[in-house]
């Protein structure tokens, strides 16, 4: 698949993902949003791919929103918004949802949509030198990418108050310390160590890790004995995977499982 404004290659069964608008801090125009829904879909449908890697090329992560490009839309702005957002917000839940463990490796400044990815990923690291801030209403604007969902569930209901009303800029560090991101990682071995962690998830018990996601997702609208019943439905379903099976064979037999994702 050949993109415009991304680049894509599968390696040991990770699909790796560089936002690619370099010279525009990698924002977000509608090429770039239709073509991340593109790549969920294909991510979401190949069974080639058992992990996702997103990053991004050059010095930032990405600065959200290109807002340039909305101006460009005069009085089109409402309705090219609404077809920016549907196509990026497909991509969202895609990657959330998906069987696969998304993973988000932030290499510079991370704003608006870009701290939205960061917030949607399962396992997030970033470079010693990025940057977090919301940075929405700077611009007389309200969040999007799922802001709203994560950041409160991430941080609490009232640093993400302050995130979004004062554009506070976060370190590395401190999104760390507030469980935005898992770990920081000196920026020249970033790459390398999403990379890492994305193989080893490749090589695990796919439907498992698809089971964990859907049910850490309930576990904030469900009542405990709601989640008690996913909980022991997922367990009964792994168990006639044959990951499942491969699982508790190998550690009766005291090995290493091999999982085949399935």
């Amino acid at each position: 698949m050949n993109f415009d404004t991304l680049e894509f290659s599968i390696d040991t069964h990770v699909a790796i993902i560089r936002l690619n608008r370099p010279d525009a801090a990698n924002g977000i125009n509608m090429q770039m949003a239709h073509e991340l829904m593109q790549l969920a879909i294909e991510c979401q449908e190949n069974p080639e791919i058992r992990a996702v890697l997103l990053t991004g090329n050059g010095k930032m992560f990405s600065a959200g929103g290109d807002l340039k490009s909305f101006a460009a839309y005069g009085e089109q702005t409402t309705a090219k918004l609404h077809q920016l957002m549907s196509y990026m917000h497909a991509a969202i839940t895609r990657f959330a949802n998906g069987q696969a463990p998304f993973l988000v490796a932030v290499n510079g400044v991370a704003a608006g949509a870009g701290f939205s990815f960061a917030c949607a990923a399962d396992i997030a690291f970033a470079a010693n030198t990025a940057k977090f801030t919301m940075a929405y209403t700077a611009a007389g604007l309200s969040p999007d990418g799922g802001a709203s969902f994560y950041l409160p569930r991430l941080v609490g209901m009232r640093r993400a108050q302050e995130l979004m009303l004062t554009n506070r800029l976060l370190s590395a560090d401190e999104a760390k310390d507030w469980g935005i991101i898992n770990d920081v990682i000196e920026a020249d071995d970033l790459f390398e160590h999403a990379l890492t962690q994305a193989k080893a998830l490749a090589q695990g018990p796919t439907q498992a890790y698809a089971s964990v996601k859907q049910l850490l997702v309930n576990s904030y609208q469900s009542s405990l004995e709601a989640q008690l019943e996913l909980e022991a439905n997922g367990m009964a379903a792994m168990s006639r995977t044959s990951d499942g099976k491969e699982g508790i064979e190998a550690f009766c037999q005291k090995r290493k499982p091999q999982f085949s994702g399935k």
